[in-house]
């Protein structure tokens, strides 16, 4: 869903998967009928954890973000090359300031068949904005006139910079021109929502019964914890394009039975970017060519809770950023393309030619620890926790930084493995000391990652981490219509961050899965998000 946006920002990279083929016995034994002939479109897939909701206002998660694709569709929707396509909007106008955007709406329906119209987007934007929905990525809407001020209880949501001029035409005003804003409107914050339905029941995004979207596919059975099946949307405008009846979504958090099922036909595709493949069959997977590698925009980090000791102290913070050995990471754990990040923006965005400090740096990192301690009078650390959520690899990582960390500075680390919802849950409450997470950019520009740690009460920014100089140059960068002098703004911002460290980047990811062989046209982003609209078995 992205486009480059200055020069250092690279062209999307898309992969089409009629182009490779794997899946080993998968292909012989699908369970689709395709290797017998009869070509049935059921696509099986793991989403390794139950989605926090299918909401597209309040997701913030990918095992929500993997249902919102499936079910909703947006003004722009990223197309089979992976270009920003059409898709709600059939047209749109933006004016010679690039402030103001005019969207003509086509005609489309809702899955329950009442009309779209361009309401249900103003509705389901100031929905989001509004303080009482305590949406986490209300701030992505922020580039709206008084957006931020409404969101914040300083204005009123008539004021908000978006309105339905009549059914099929929406008019979007902006604070400044944001080179971005149509790679935005295909994000998952900024599909529409039906508000009738909404109104109707707090819980309508919680159940197939009351589930309402306007996507591609739409929501038959949900059992929780278990399955989630998705059926072709015969109200959704472009349905002639759709080819598969149903996508059958497991929630298995077991990388060794998700390959398993994959192995035995009852999977089409293993891994990411839904769900996980054993550390152990990367490797061989990788030297057969059956695995499917692909680099995406996106960083796996730890997370501090600035607000509790000892992070609280930026010294310590570094210290233990410092300590760790990225390369023995992404050469013995993830072994699949990853590289160490010694900096915050992947190579897609980069700002900085070279990292800002020396990967598994001890001696720089003991000295650091020694000097934060002796500021905050510690004359020991106090207990340690890593907190991640279920899954072979984290597991591993966590293992592997504990075991650093204690050599560094002989301290024991404790372990702490969560599931999905309450994981992310304690992150979001500052249930923790340091967390594990990952962040995939929602669109190719660094602000993407920047803009998180823009206000301590963000919605993502779980570290509580704020700093004044900071935020004074991502206002700079949002208001600045001069490519580079934008770009120096965001690499001084990128400069700070790192100098106070709330967060530890450790390496930009790649995806890596399996797949049956027969299935053709998924395409995969250069965010790393998967939409299967185009898939077919074949």
């Amino acid at each position: 869903m992205n486009k480059s946006v200055f020069a250092a920002v690279s062209s999307i990279l898309v992969l089409s998967t009629a182009l490779a083929g794997c899946g080993g016995n998968a292909a012989s034994e699908n369970k689709t009928g395709a290797a017998s002939g009869t070509h049935e479109q059921v696509l099986r897939v793991n989403l390794h954890s139950e989605p926090p909701t299918a909401d597209p206002g309040l997701a913030d998660d990918n095992a929500s973000s993997a249902i919102l694709r499936a079910t909703f569709d947006g003004l722009m929707r990223s197309g089979k090359d992976g270009d920003i396509t059409k898709s709600v909007a059939k047209d749109y106008k933006i004016s010679e300031d690039g402030k103001t955007y005019t969207f003509t709406l086509r005609d489309s329906l809702w899955s329950n068949g009442e009309k779209l119209t361009a309401k249900d987007f103003e509705y389901a934007w100031k929905r989001v904005l509004n303080p009482k929905t305590a949406a986490s990525y209300a701030y992505q809407l922020y580039y709206l006139k008084n957006a931020e001020a409404y969101n914040k209880g300083q204005a009123k949501a008539e004021d908000v910079g978006v309105k339905a001029l009549d059914e099929h035409t929406l008019e979007v005003t902006l604070n400044n021109p944001t080179p971005f804003f149509l790679e935005l409107t295909a994000f998952y914050t900024l599909y529409p929502v039906n508000e009738k339905v909404v109104t109707s029941s707090e819980k309508w995004a919680g159940e197939a019964s009351t589930h309402v979207g306007n996507g591609p596919f739409k929501m038959e059975s949900w059992k929780h914890k278990n399955e989630m099946v998705l059926v072709k949307n015969d109200n959704y405008w472009d349905k002639d394009n759709v080819k598969l009846e149903k996508i059958v979504y497991q929630m298995i958090d077991d990388e060794n039975t998700e390959l398993s099922m994959f192995e035995n036909g009852d999977l089409d595709w293993a891994g990411q970017p839904n769900g996980m493949l054993p550390i152990d069959a990367i490797a061989p997977n990788m030297a057969s060519g059956k695995l499917h590698v692909q680099p995406k925009a996106g960083i796996y980090w730890y997370k501090f809770n600035t607000e509790k000791a000892p992070f609280n102290n930026v010294k310590i913070r570094k210290a233990f950023a410092y300590a760790i050995d990225r390369k023995t990471i992404t050469d013995n754990i993830t072994q699949s393309g990853q590289t160490p990040a010694t900096n915050l923006l992947p190579p897609t965005m980069a700002l900085a030619k070279e990292g800002f400090f020396k990967d598994g740096d001890v001696d720089t990192a003991k000295k650091l620890l020694a000097e934060g301690m002796k500021e905050e009078g510690l004359t020991k650390l106090p207990p340690i926790e890593i907190s991640f959520n279920t899954a072979e690899k984290h597991k591993k990582i966590a293992e592997a930084i504990q075991d650093q960390w204690k050599k560094a500075f002989d301290i024991d680390v404790k372990l702490t493995n969560k599931e999905w919802k309450v994981f992310i849950d304690d992150l979001h409450r500052g249930n923790y000391q340091v967390g594990r997470n990952g962040w995939n950019a929602d669109y190719n520009d660094p602000i993407s990652f920047l803009q998180i740690y823009k206000d301590k009460t963000g919605g993502n920014n779980d570290t509580k981490w704020e700093n004044a100089k900071y935020k004074e140059l991502l206002n700079k960068a949002d208001a600045e219509t001069n490519p580079e002098v934008r770009k120096g703004y965001l690499a001084d911002a990128e400069k700070i961050i790192i100098d106070e460290m709330p967060v530890i980047p450790i390496y930009f990811d790649s995806n890596v899965w399996l797949q049956n062989d027969n299935l053709k046209g998924a395409v995969v982003d250069a965010m790393g998000n998967v939409d299967f609209k185009w898939s077919s078995f074949e």
